[in-house]
């Protein structure tokens, strides 16, 4: 009998073909996890890395842990064989609720090119229970729940036999270590995902929605990823949750030095710890603390954490960066209070001339990129763009101190998960026209050679077709809606915020709808997708999804309009739609204000997959551009350089751009009568004000442009042998964005692990 056979007949005592999609997920889980361990950990290599971040957006885990085990194709065979499909098994999946967007997905990328690369490095992190919410769309607005997803049987966490104490100011909390397998593709090692959780965690305390008692921290702590902090408690509860977060790992880390060989002293040989954002930052204290209750002098214990940590920025948004009072520290985690106070003492000191990079400001507030600065060996960037923003403007006092420090790693994704899993047709394919090489060594430059080629455009056309089906038919089983494949599939999936400016895209497809209505029927119908979630108290994000959500029951209302236009807003976006949405799309909407993205992944993962760009110079969206050239990207809006200087000048006035006729008739529409009647008036008038009033991330500075860009994309797709061109070119050129080199390029310059 076959291993998965033997598993099924050992668990349930039946055959396959008897078997529902519920055991054959369970016996799979069960056969992955005693091949996992068959697998031994990097741990006999010296230096480690942990990779330290509040998320990691893994998605499920199944058909990738079976493709990296090089073991899918046979799984997915004797299935067949028995009349089952392994699709439908991968639904019975649960998709851990583990983080929010592209902060978590490049977490859980990276985590795949360390392992697949054979480097000795962890992720350290929260086990959320109910990870950051459910999205759920009544009445056309969004409502929040818990999500579910850890059943207590058949997930991947494994406990281990490892906790740690974790001391607040009156009280202590146990740490309990749950490990997820991070395998790496056609690897013989293992890496881990290490998720710290509650011993006396109650799920019990969530009412209604996503509400509980914010300070009932020894039952909460691991209940969710970013508990709402608009108020005082939800801020306390931040810290809570990220002290117990870095404590518990820093305590990991010392303990696996030693039981390597380290004797603290030269921890810096044997441990890197990354901070993956501000979120992990009190770790830089907390390993001083711990460094001198064992023993080390202070001053050796700051030179030794100097040494270790390294910094990774995310943003270019100063209110992204996180900032603690000092009061709130003290109440909560007082025993590191003193050591802030003299890293920062030592700072203002050695730096008087420089108080922007002061730890503590004048409101006594601890500045957590500011301490990870001063007291981390590298600080990275993660676009092009980016870094030189950074250098330039929002960091540039630290830059002036420190410019040995700085550095770029441009973000990158597994090509595993985003293209030979999401998109098996056309890996399928790209194997038969280049041979394999390229799922290890991510060049698919030889792809280009294809781009005239009226065969391999007529399969790129067919393969794209049935993703698009493929997405129609998931769509229709998970929201019950249905959209018409033989259309062109428009997309934004990003978090709801303003910088990212859904609100632009929002314009457009009220101009798109009465510009059908005027009768310019376009040749092949469109479909926008908008896919992401609002902050329950971002009112700005809930309003611009109130407002989509209203205009697209508007549109699928129009006899007129809805056989050429259709709206889909994704509920619960997440990497599961993702896998689905992605390798479906033509046009892929990177529309952020110029200097304000850091970087962008789905840009990346578009391109792989065959979509056109659409964007502003911004994130990695710069390179992507500089790979493929103007005429294979659809480029527009105002540089970086020009909108950094209207934010230094104030030069920005919405009212000069509202009163402009074309602008002013969509802006208006948002709360005009139609879709007043349709939604809720407040908040379609919040929106509006804030637009025509506020416009912070300068929609109105762009509009015009878009739409004339956005128009000479559409009529260029009618072309489909030229459209098919800029395809094999994105395709092609992708290579670059593989996390694999991201990951090298961290390692040769940060990290300096041992490789296999």
């Amino acid at each position: 009998m076959s291993s998965l056979q033997t598993y099924v007949k050992d668990k349930f005592n039946q055959t396959i073909k008897e078997s529902s999609d519920a055991e054959l997920y369970s016996a799979l889980l069960e056969m992955v996890h005693d091949k996992s361990r068959e697998l031994p950990t990097n741990d006999d290599k010296k230096r480690k890395l942990y990779y330290f971040s509040a998320e990691f957006l893994i998605g499920k885990l199944l058909s990738n842990n079976l493709l990296n085990l090089g073991i899918y194709d046979d799984v997915k065979a004797e299935l067949a064989k028995y009349g089952k499909d392994i699709t439908d098994i991968e639904q019975v999946e649960n998709e851990p609720s583990l983080g929010n967007g592209g902060l978590g997905r490049l977490a859980a990328c990276f985590l795949d090119s360390i392992s697949t690369l054979g480097l000795n490095g962890d992720g350290v992190g929260l086990n959320y229970h109910f990870g950051l919410f459910r999205q759920l769309f009544k009445d056309k607005l969004q409502f929040t729940d818990k999500d579910e997803w850890i059943t207590g049987e058949d997930d991947w966490l494994v406990r281990s036999q490892t906790s740690y104490t974790v001391p607040f100011n009156n009280f202590e909390l146990s740490a309990d270590l749950y490990d997820i397998d991070v395998l790496g593709y056609q690897q013989d090692t293992r890496n881990r995902l290490r998720l710290f959780d509650l011993s006396t965690i109650n799920e019990g305390i969530v009412g209604d929605g996503i509400n509980f008692d914010k300070k009932d921290v020894i039952q909460n702590l691991t209940l969710f990823l970013y508990p709402d902090d608009s108020d005082h408690d939800g801020q306390m509860l931040r810290i809570f949750q990220q002290y117990f977060m870095v404590s518990a790992g820093a305590q990991l880390v010392l303990d696996e030095a030693v039981e390597r060989g380290s004797n603290l002293h030269d921890l810096a040989d044997y441990a890197v710890v990354q901070i993956n954002d501000t979120h992990p930052a009190l770790v830089i204290p907390e390993l001083i603390r711990l460094l001198t209750e064992r023993g080390i002098e202070f001053d050796e214990a700051v030179h030794i954490v100097e040494n270790t940590v390294a910094f990774t920025n995310h943003t270019i948004l100063s209110e992204a960066l996180e900032k603690w009072a000092m009061s709130d520290l003290e109440r909560i985690v007082p025993h590191i209070t003193p050591i802030i106070r003299e890293l920062d003492r030592r700072m203002k000191e050695k730096y008087p001339q420089h108080p922007y990079t002061n730890i503590i400001d004048l409101q006594d507030r601890a500045h957590m990129a500011s301490m990870s600065i001063h007291y981390g060996f590298s600080v990275n960037g993660v676009a092009a763009l980016h870094t030189d923003i950074l250098k330039s403007s929002e960091l540039r006092a630290f830059y002036e101190i420190y410019p040995e420090k700085f550095n770029n790693k441009t973000n990158g994704i597994t090509f595993r998960r985003w293209i030979m899993d999401s998109n098996p047709e056309l890996a399928m394919f790209l194997d038969k026209q280049i041979g394999k090489s390229w799922r290890t060594d991510s060049d698919l430059s030889k792809f280009l050679k294809f781009k005239d080629n009226k065969k391999v455009q007529k399969a790129l056309q067919d393969i794209k077709q049935d993703n698009k089906q493929r997405l129609v038919d998931y769509l229709e089983e998970r929201q019950g809606i249905k959209v018409n494949p033989n259309s062109i599939f428009d997309t934004q999936i990003k978090r709801i915020h303003e910088y990212k400016r859904q609100q632009m895209l929002l314009l457009y497809a009220i101009h798109k709808y009465k510009d059908i209505k005027a009768g310019n029927v376009p040749q092949t119908p469109l479909i926008i997708f908008l896919g992401g979630k609002a902050a329950p108290a971002y009112t700005t994000a809930q309003n611009i999804l109130h407002a989509f959500l209203t205009l697209a029951e508007i549109v699928d209302g129009d006899k007129d309009v809805n056989e050429h236009l259709q709206i889909v807003v994704l509920e619960n976006y997440d990497v599961s739609y993702a896998e689905k949405l992605i390798p479906a799309t033509d046009i892929s909407e990177q529309i952020s204000l110029a200097s304000k993205e850091a970087s962008g992944t789905g840009n990346m993962k578009f391109m792989l997959n065959g979509a056109v760009t659409l964007g502003t110079l911004d994130g990695a969206t710069v390179e992507i551009n500089q790979l493929v050239g103007d005429d294979n990207s659809y480029i527009f809006g105002k540089h970086s350089n020009d909108i950094i200087s209207l934010y230094e000048t104030n030069g920005y006035n919405p009212q000069d751009y509202y009163q402009t006729p074309e602008i002013k008739e969509l802006v208006d529409f948002i709360n005009g009568e139609e879709m007043v009647a349709h939604g809720h008036k407040d908040h379609l008038d919040s929106l509006y004000h804030e637009i025509v009033s506020k416009d912070f991330f300068m929609t109105m500075i762009d509009i015009i442009e878009y739409i004339k860009v956005k128009e000479d994309m559409l009529e260029d797709y009618e072309d489909q042998s030229h459209w098919t061109s800029m395809v094999v070119e994105n395709i092609g050129r992708a290579g670059y964005f593989s996390s694999d080199r991201t990951i090298g390029d961290y390692n040769r310059d940060i990290w300096h692990l041992e490789s296999k």
